[in-house]
């Protein structure tokens, strides 16, 4: 009997996939275990292993394609003595593909999902006519019918299963065999509060020359930080706190610790930096104000057990967050030998989702950037980020004296729900002792 090969889910929240590569090609015998392909999530380059042994007797969806809902077929496995061309002919039939976002002034033509088996009429909205009666729609087709101000009940469909399509509207336009439809005389409900939409692609473009521009596709990646970062602005309301850190103690120990590393084949067993250090003394102080590793629901407060921190990575193409799990626990040389590890394949896109997702608090460190301070916008679930600038020599008054010393700004952005100012404050002053006393994060 023929093995479905359907693309799995990577993450709990993982909806479609791309397909980016096959290691394999038709008529090659695979046993379990083997990695047979690589799928491309929002984040992320996965390997795929084959679940059932036997003869790949064909490949449904081609390397490349985007898109690919989470159990679409992907591939046909022929079981062991199955004739392979009667298996790749008996397997399941590849499920529908997402529908691709239309490129920008690509309207005038009729929409492939409108001419294809592969949209179906369930997943469209359906318009209501007076009678009662539902009637199935694309979504391009519902707009063009209210521009024009035609009743969509009134118009036949040719689309599958009678879906009615753009070029079925634009007919009954030219024909006027569809009225618009009737204005209702029941009063409009209140509208609710919406947030401004942004301007369309057209509308945008319009503004530029041309010759002057190329567009360069959304990849899964900026998509899904896109969709984060509006969901936590409209969602979060978000609570700044600034301190100054002197570094000088910091900076000493940091020299001391790294001087002592034991030596193998002549090279340092660690090397801790700065940021290895403000990831222990966010996590130590995290634990030493346990009402401030929280997170918000809409039924609950979540208070965590563990000090779990996400550390912001700069990868082609965007941004993700390895986690430290447990970071209060560990010491700083196994937080520098770690954060090496997720950093390196981070890069590699090689990280496993659950290396990424969730967290407790996170860092963004710019300052080697040489970014003076910044605010860092929260990332659910977490209710807290800490914005890192770079250290620098600055004068401060000590005793009436001026000196001069190694400060760092930092910031701690807060989702206020849970952690308020005056908490955000204890927190911050938590840390700041850490950084300035050091020698407390190895106790």
């Amino acid at each position: 009997m023929p093995i479905n090969i359907t693309m799995p889910a990577l993450s709990p929240t993982m909806e479609e996939g791309n397909l980016a590569k096959w290691l394999v090609k038709e008529g090659d015998t695979v046993k379990s275990g083997d990695v047979i392909a690589e799928i491309e999530t929002d984040k992320a380059t996965m390997e795929v292993e084959a679940v059932d042994e036997g003869i790949v007797a064909k490949i449904v969806v081609a390397a490349g394609t985007e898109g690919v809902k989470v159990n679409a077929l992907i591939a046909i496995l022929a079981a062991d003595g199955e004739d392979v061309a009667a298996a790749a002919a008996g397997g399941g039939s590849a499920p529908a593909k997402a529908e691709a976002a239309p490129a920008p002034k690509a309207e005038a033509a009729p929409a492939p999902a409108e001419k294809s088996e592969a949209a179906p009429a369930a997943k469209a909205e359906a318009a209501h006519a007076s009678s009662g009666e539902r009637v199935f729609s694309s979504p391009l087709a519902r707009r063009v019918a209210k521009e024009a101000g035609v009743d969509i009940a009134k118009v036949s469909g040719s689309g599958p299963k009678g879906r009615v399509i753009k070029a079925d509207v634009e007919k009954a336009v030219a024909g006027g065999s569809a009225k618009a439809a009737p204005a209702s005389t029941a009063p409009a409900p209140a509208a609710a509060p919406t947030l401004a939409k942004p301007a369309s692609d057209d509308a945008v473009l319009k503004l530029f020359d041309p010759s002057s521009y190329e567009l360069v596709p959304h990849d899964g990646m900026h998509k899904t930080i896109a969709k984060r970062l509006v969901e936590s602005k409209q969602t979060i309301p978000h609570f700044y706190v600034t301190v100054d850190c002197e570094l000088d103690a910091l900076l000493a120990l940091r020299a001391q610790l790294n001087d002592a590393a034991p030596r193998k084949d002549g090279a340092p067993s660690y090397k801790l930096s700065v940021n290895d250090m403000v990831i222990k003394a966010l996590a130590l102080a995290l634990r030493d104000v346990p009402d401030a590793n929280v997170s918000w629901t809409e039924t609950n407060m979540v208070k965590h057990k563990h000090a779990d921190v996400g550390v912001a990575v700069s990868i082609p193409g965007g941004l993700i967050t390895p986690i430290i799990r447990k970071a209060e626990t560990k010491t700083l040389s196994a937080i520098s030998a770690e954060m090496k590890d997720l950093g390196k394949r981070a890069k590699d896109r090689k990280l496993k989702p659950e290396e990424y997702q969730g967290g407790t608090t996170a860092v963004s460190n710019m300052g080697m950037m040489g970014v003076k301070n910044f605010a860092a916008v929260v990332n659910p679930p977490h209710a807290t980020i800490l914005a890192v600038g770079a250290g620098e020599e600055r004068v401060v008054v000590k005793n009436g004296e001026m000196k001069i010393a190694n400060v760092m700004s930092v910031t701690l952005s807060t989702d206020h729900r849970c952690v308020d100012g005056a908490l955000g404050a204890e927190l911050l002053g938590a840390f700041k002792r850490y950084i300035e006393n050091p020698m407390g994060m190895l106790v």
